[in-house]
């Protein structure tokens, strides 16, 4: 439906894809938001609750961002998925409360759509849900791989990654400050 010049919409935004950039996007809007004086957060479903990648030291250093990750590293990674997936779900009730505490103007869910792809959490669930009680000025990004088509269906802007080159390729390891 479309809206005026003037009204405000929170919107839905999914960055999903191969390609590298998903996260690094999501955080962009997220500090855009931020310097806009817009009440942001983050809940992080995949990365280790204890990583100290380089958007988190960001985060501390500029202040008043919400950070929370319930992550126990990479999926492929786990030693117990079923604890991975019991850390996801987690994840999705802190983000509910989130999402309906009315502190924050634009939240992201980073990696979500992993918790949707492997059926960890009912994607139709998940979207009846915010469409029941998602804010109307709550803007809401999701990243992540493969998002299901229910999800790429109900956001409002969707953008996917392609990976055209990759230095992993070449033997290039992942390096601090780019990577992580």
């Amino acid at each position: 439906m479309p809206t005026s010049d003037n009204q405000r919409k929170g919107l839905v935004i999914v960055n999903t894809g191969n390609g590298k950039g998903k996260t690094t996007a999501a955080l962009g809007l997220m500090m855009r938001a931020w310097g806009r004086g817009m009440r942001v957060g983050i809940v992080q479903f995949i990365k280790h609750e204890n990583a100290r990648f380089g958007e988190v030291r960001a985060a501390e250093k500029m202040g008043g961002i919400l950070w929370l990750t319930t992550g126990d590293g990479f999926t492929w990674k786990s030693k117990d998925l079923d604890e991975t997936q019991a850390r996801a779900r987690h994840g999705w009730q802190l983000a509910q409360d989130l999402i309906t505490g009315g502190q924050l103007d634009l939240l992201v869910l980073d990696e979500f759509t992993y918790p949707l792809a492997y059926g960890w959490l009912d994607t139709g669930e998940v979207i009846g849900w915010l469409r029941e009680h998602k804010p109307p000025a709550l803007h809401l990004v999701i990243t992540g791989r493969r998002a299901p088509e229910a999800l790429i269906e109900y956001a409002d802007l969707v953008t996917e990654m392609r990976e055209v080159k990759h230095p992993y390729k070449e033997g290039i390891r992942a390096q601090a400050g780019i990577e992580f």
